[in-house]
């Protein structure tokens, strides 16, 4: 396997430096460490782009992402028996939001490992929450299903997973919105517009309409944020009324 550089977290000379970074993580010694490389490996360091024997941490996010989720459904299943579907569905998307594994990526500091052959501040901020994702997956190849449970136990459920908070937690504020409106029968629209100005980058603006007033506005780089961001400010203006529709919607029976 060809020796792939990373240009901004150099990793030691020797392998082995990788092998007990990753075996501090996970908490036990790799058995194929190759499989880390992969886990690690950015789209732009695939050397001959012709070919579709591409390694790249891509395939493991897939995977790791259906591992976590499976993982953590069944944790919530147990931990919960009378939650129905609904509540057990909404509290498993908390805990593997995206926000959520791009804090777990932070927090371990995984982009230090990242082998790529762009700069880092051309990543998105989802980095940290797909290479987390393809961690999971490694180790799922590397050691199997009860192993990376004893990882996620210890790396996301124990110290993150609090089903009293995540009850209150939201995320996705304009979800929240439209949810509330539709159960008022409430008319609102999301006017978006283009509004770069003097930006060199694109940003676009939103108005957002409760019947015919206009509740909020925002302004971001992309269409999904802008409308985030007005849903936000939307939710706080009315935060009491969909505050008490959210308590109702927890139906723990």
């Amino acid at each position: 396997m060809p020796i792939i550089k990373n240009i901004f977290n150099p990793r030691p000379k020797e392998n082995g430096g990788f092998f007990y970074s990753i075996k501090k993580i996970i908490n036990y010694g790799p058995k194929n460490i190759q499989l880390f490389e992969e886990a690690f490996t950015h789209r732009s360091n695939n050397d001959n782009k012709l070919t579709n024997n591409q390694k790249n941490f891509e395939r493991m996010e897939f995977l790791g992402d259906a591992i976590l989720s499976s993982i953590i459904a069944a944790y919530l299943y147990k931990k919960v028996p009378n939650g129905n579907e609904g509540y057990l569905t909404k509290m498993r998307s908390k805990v593997v939001s995206r926000e959520h594994l791009n804090e777990l990526g932070k927090d371990l500091n995984l982009i230090q490992f990242v082998r790529t052959n762009i700069p880092a501040n051309q990543f998105g901020e989802n980095i940290h929450g797909n290479i987390f994702e393809a961690l999971v997956g490694a180790i799922y190849l590397d050691k199997g299903y009860s192993q990376v449970e004893k990882f996620i136990n210890k790396r996301v459920i124990k110290p993150y997973v609090d089903i009293q908070k995540l009850e209150g937690k939201i995320i996705s504020y304009k979800s929240l919105f439209i949810e509330w409106c539709q159960k008022n029968k409430m008319a609102f629209k999301f006017n978006i517009y283009e509004d770069s100005g003097n930006d060199s980058l694109k940003h676009f603006a939103v108005k957002l309409k409760l019947g015919e007033k206009i509740i909020s506005k925002a302004r971001a780089t992309s269409k999904k944020k802008a409308e985030e961001i007005a849903a936000k400010r939307a939710y706080y203006k009315l935060k009491k009324s969909i505050d008490r529709q959210m308590l109702l919607n927890i139906e723990v029976i």
